[in-house]
């Protein structure tokens, strides 16, 4: 996770910067919109997350527009887009990438050639990662970590900018290799999708029958000015009055602190480390700057609460049978640390 530089004020030039976030992002959204339908928070989340360099994983049953969100994305903003299925007989170097042995037909010479994988792209949708062994989930995450790929004893960098949505389908688990927590605390955010309104359906199905296919206008220089934007977050500064909330969120989330509330021991296993107070702040960051804000806030953090705390947090077998949900618990948590 990227380190948070502070600053007291925000610098002459990143008030001006601030100012085109907030036009790229009206921008982002109408083309978006264009072929997607509803689905706001999930697009402001995706957005967030890559502008703050982090990946995101995605919780919804199929048809809910995952594949076509992120390959839109990418139309607008002009970046390379790949998407990899993921299934039981997948290896790693089926996404890494692979070293070949090749001839040279006129001086009978062979050496070796790399050919990249689909993970040599700005966006990546990793489809139903939990389908296979946990050896290419690993080689996965570890590119998407080091944000580097090593094959043949060389070290080659990953494009960027990069980003990487991974998806899981929550209803069939059988034939699944569940994702062990510490590599979930890998993933920025953990956004749950569920059905669309009864509004927003009919606008899709009246799409879909139409037969309409909308054209997207890429935005000129998108990929720079995402490069830059990137850069920016980290310079947005945050007070110590909202590192201490979330620093306290965090800690409150741990069944052995002093500081956890009686419902946190009572339902919670294990709770969030370190790198989730880090998203928080990152996130709030990038949440402030995305609407054009100077600086993050403690709406910025509690507003990003559920999405970061999710995937870590482990709740208890009481949980289960109490039936206590963990988006109910992190939202009555948020609520009750004191700002």
């Amino acid at each position: 996770m990227p380190s948070c530089p502070m600053h007291e004020e925000p610098l002459p030039d990143d008030t001006v910067l601030l100012s085109r976030m907030g036009d790229l992002r009206q921008q982002l959204f109408r083309e978006l919109g264009k072929v997607i339908v509803g689905q706001g928070e999930m697009l402001e989340l995706v957005l967030v997350c890559l502008l703050c360099r982090g990946h995101c994983l995605l919780e919804g049953v199929p048809g809910l527009a995952k594949t076509l969100t992120i390959s839109t994305l990418a139309r607008v903003l002009g970046l390379v887009f790949s998407r990899v299925q993921f299934t039981p007989d997948l290896m790693p170097s089926d996404i890494l990438g692979t070293d070949v042995l090749e001839e040279d037909k006129k001086t009978g010479e062979r050496q070796f050639r790399f050919i990249s994988g689909p993970i040599f792209a700005n966006l990546v949708l990793a489809d139903e990662i939990n389908r296979t062994p946990p050896k290419t989930q690993a080689a996965l995450l570890e590119a998407m970590q080091e944000r580097q790929v090593s094959a043949g004893g060389e070290i080659r960098p990953l494009p960027r900018p990069f980003f990487v949505l991974a998806t899981q389908n929550p209803i069939e688990q059988e034939g699944t290799y569940p994702l062990p927590e510490a590599q979930l605390d890998r993933f920025m955010f953990n956004v749950i999708l569920g059905y669309p309104s009864r509004e927003d359906e009919f606008m899709i199905l009246k799409q879909g029958a139409s037969g309409h296919r909308p054209e997207l206008a890429p935005l000129p220089d998108a990929a720079r000015d995402l490069l830059t934007m990137q850069k920016l977050v980290e310079r947005v500064p945050v007070a110590d009055p909202v590192i201490e909330y979330a620093s306290d969120l965090v800690r409150a989330t741990r069944p052995g602190a002093g500081t956890a509330p009686a419902f946190v021991k009572e339902y919670v296993a294990w709770g969030a480390g370190p790198r989730a107070g880090l998203a928080l702040l990152l996130g709030a960051k990038g949440r402030a700057a995305l609407a054009g804000r100077p600086a993050a806030s403690v709406d910025d953090v509690k507003a990003l609460a559920v999405p970061v705390l999710r995937h870590r947090l482990v709740l208890n077998f009481k949980a289960d049978a109490d039936n206590v949900r963990k988006d109910e618990l992190i939202v009555r948590l948020a609520s009750e640390i004191r700002r």
